[in-house]
């Protein structure tokens, strides 16, 4: 019965996972419609993590102390999978191609396996079907991104910025994971979403200042766009992501990051007509049977 028990709760893990994944693969093409309306991509972060702490304080109206130093690990928590995160991650695009970013950002995977093994005292290592499954799934997502295009050209300032964000996911990853074991996973998030936002705020005063927040309230496409942002894309889908993290371990759940893309590339073609390619085919097959193989080595952090 013990088993059985632990056998849903890991399924239940994967459908979050790829619940999630679902989500943010589709929030790279509704995001366009902020930025068509005028925001700026460093000006959307905040404004996501706001409406994110509002849903998920409405969803858990409650608030738990936490010592000093705890709350000094959430702040880090929050800068490294919120604000700077973001922020590398869109600066790196005004520096590079949008498909260097993609795939240096999906490498985060491997960055986590790497931390997981150094940190977490043998509870996770790095097997060969994780590497060799890491392997295929990042040949795919190069298939994937570039879907036909074969434009691929080094920049190195926004490929390092871009290789900064994915290193940064990776250490999210590994400092949230002790807290999605002994927290409400929507408490969890919430506390992350507040000190994202909060420190979020320099970075776009510095770089984009104040945005006009009237189309967010007037246009109706955009009203949407910042909801599915908010409310699926950071307070629902980064509580369920947590979740799995407890269920499944920071590695196996990271795994899933690489069919990002693809997902993106689907919504891209049922939303805005884009085409996909037979490499996308080709490349979302790999990602499939890359994740898959990883899945074997089933040791968790």
């Amino acid at each position: 019965m013990e088993n059985k028990e632990v056998n849903s709760k890991k399924i239940l893990g994967h459908i979050f996972a790829l619940f999630s994944i679902i989500v943010w693969g589709s929030c790279y093409v509704l995001t366009k419609n902020l930025l068509a309306a005028g925001f700026t991509a460093l000006q959307i972060t905040p404004i996501r993590m706001a409406l994110a702490y509002v849903v998920l304080l409405i969803m858990r109206p409650k608030f738990q102390r936490l010592s000093w130093k705890d709350e000094g690990m959430f702040v880090l928590i929050g800068i490294f999978g919120g604000s700077v995160y973001f922020f590398l991650q869109n600066t790196a695009l005004t520096y590079t191609y949008a498909a260097n970013v993609s795939i240096i950002v999906c490498l985060s995977p491997i960055f986590t396996a790497i931390l997981a093994a150094i940190f977490s005292r043998g509870n996770e290592r790095l097997g060969k079907f994780l590497l060799f499954g890491s392997i295929l799934a990042i040949a795919g997502v190069v298939l994937v991104v570039l879907n036909g295009s074969l434009n691929f050209h080094l920049s190195p300032v926004g490929d390092l910025l871009a290789l900064l964000a994915g290193i940064s996911w990776a250490v999210y990853s590994i400092l949230i994971k002790r807290y999605t074991e002994t927290m409400d996973g929507f408490l969890v998030t919430r506390r992350v979403m507040f000190w994202a936002f909060l420190t979020s705020i320099p970075l776009m005063l510095l770089s984009s200042g104040m945005p006009n927040l009237a189309p967010l309230f007037t246009v109706p496409k955009v009203l949407l766009s910042w909801l599915f942002l908010g409310i699926l894309g950071n307070a629902v889908c980064f509580a369920l992501w947590n979740i799995a993290f407890r269920e499944l371990g920071v590695v196996v759940t990271n795994n899933y990051l690489y069919g990002s893309p693809f997902v993106t590339l689907i919504v891209g073609w049922l939303l805005l007509s884009e085409p996909i390619s037979w490499m996308g085919v080709v490349g979302a097959v790999l990602i499939t049977a890359g994740v898959i193989l990883a899945q074997r080595d089933k040791r968790k952090a």
